[in-house]
């Protein structure tokens, strides 16, 4: 497929000189959240899939698109899309991104990239000559931003230690259940790959630092009685301590049966001279502390630097949420397809890779007891 270049929707919707044309593979939570992102970003979502015609027409409905297709194949040949969303279970992503490209189309694909390091590797190699990217969108928060800009700035002295978590409870009861929980679907990895991988790639992209060995335990809390699948193996909660590149150590807790977290994802970032402090579920504020006091910056458009200024699309005191960071996310993306530069760190396929080599770090640590495992530069 031929993609001509042209403008594109600002991050105020307004609509420019072609509208992209979007299909959506998966019409769950995920699939709505991208639906509604293509169109803030002044794309038309044309097309979705579902496993047979009835389906394919509930799909449809339920992401707004203008029409359902049985199956990818119909959609590719027919639809004449732009760019794919990959919102399907985790281990269909790699098949539906790969045979995407090879139809020329660009593609936005749901984490984990892949449920294997090989897989991932093979879909960097393929994603070559097109728009690939990977929804880590808890970058597209302003003050996430601001925190990155002020450790790049020094500010924070030496920085010393990270620390933090991503908890959840939405399967804290012992008959909760979801398709992530089973391996042939969700693949080998549950918790950690679902939310740590968001974490792991918060802190690498806040402090352009990276994670060069960890050590990890997983735990599976609930057996998971009366779920149609036996013998579940993905775990409930994973724990991670880890060193980087530069030397700094670090630990991470990650947990689906939090009773009471709906979905926390806490980092510190310690430095001799400032600390920094993000709560995914307070989103508005960025802590600092100093050893003199410390101080709460709210997300001001007058007072952010630029590249977090650039995010903040309401005025102060407006709040922005998860929803603001997945329409940046996917209006950078749909920039990149018509031929503009996005700004500085829209995640593509390379950083979905990253995450599968790490989560795949995090499982052979844990099979071996917690052994120090390297991570692949």
């Amino acid at each position: 497929m031929t993609v001509t270049h042209g403008t594109l929707a600002t991050g105020d919707g307004h609509v420019g000189a072609r509208t992209l044309r979007t299909a959506v593979v998966g019409a769950g939570f995920m699939g709505r959240v991208h639906a509604e992102a293509a169109r803030r970003a002044g794309g038309r979502v044309v097309a979705a899939t579902a496993s047979s015609p009835v389906g394919a027409d509930a799909a449809a409905a339920a992401v707004g698109a203008d029409r359902g297709y049985p199956d990818l194949a119909a959609l590719l040949s027919d639809a004449q899309v732009d760019v794919l969303h990959v919102c399907a279970p985790n281990s269909a992503h790699a098949g539906i991104a790969e045979a995407a490209l090879a139809a020329g189309v660009h593609v936005i694909c749901e984490k984990p990239l892949a449920t294997s390091v090989a897989d991932a590797t093979a879909l960097v190699a393929a994603s070559a000559n097109r728009v690939a990217t990977v929804p880590f969108v808890y970058r597209f928060h302003p003050m996430v931003r601001e925190m990155r800009a002020r450790l790049a700035g020094g500010e924070a002295g030496i920085v010393s230690s990270v620390s933090g978590s991503y908890l959840q409870d939405w399967l804290a009861g012992e008959s909760d259940h979801d398709w992530r929980v089973d391996p042939a679907l969700g693949g080998p990895s549950r918790a950690f790959a679902d939310i740590g991988s968001h974490w792991c790639d918060l802190v690498e992209f806040a402090t352009g630092d990276r994670i060069a060995r960890l050590s990890a335990q997983t735990v599976v809390v609930h057996e998971r009685s009366g779920a149609a699948t036996e013998n579940i193996t993905t775990e409930d909660i994973a724990t991670v301590q880890f060193t980087t590149a530069r030397g700094v150590v670090g630990i991470l807790v990650v947990s689906q049966v939090a009773a009471g977290r709906k979905n926390r994802l806490h980092l510190e970032v310690s430095g001799t001279e400032a600390s920094f402090g993000f709560d995914q579920e307070d989103p508005e504020r960025l802590w600092v502390g100093r050893r003199a006091g410390s101080t709460v910056l709210m997300r001001d458009p007058g007072t952010l630097s630029p590249g977090a200024a650039r995010y903040a699309r309401l005025p102060a005191g407006h709040a922005q949420g998860y929803q603001d960071c997945f329409d940046a996310f996917v209006a950078d993306t749909y920039k990149a397809v018509l031929g503009e530069d996005p700004a500085d760190g829209l995640p593509t396929f390379a950083d979905g890779l990253r995450a599968v080599r790490i989560t795949d770090a995090v499982l052979r640590s844990a099979a071996a007891g917690g052994a120090w495992t390297e991570v692949p530069a």
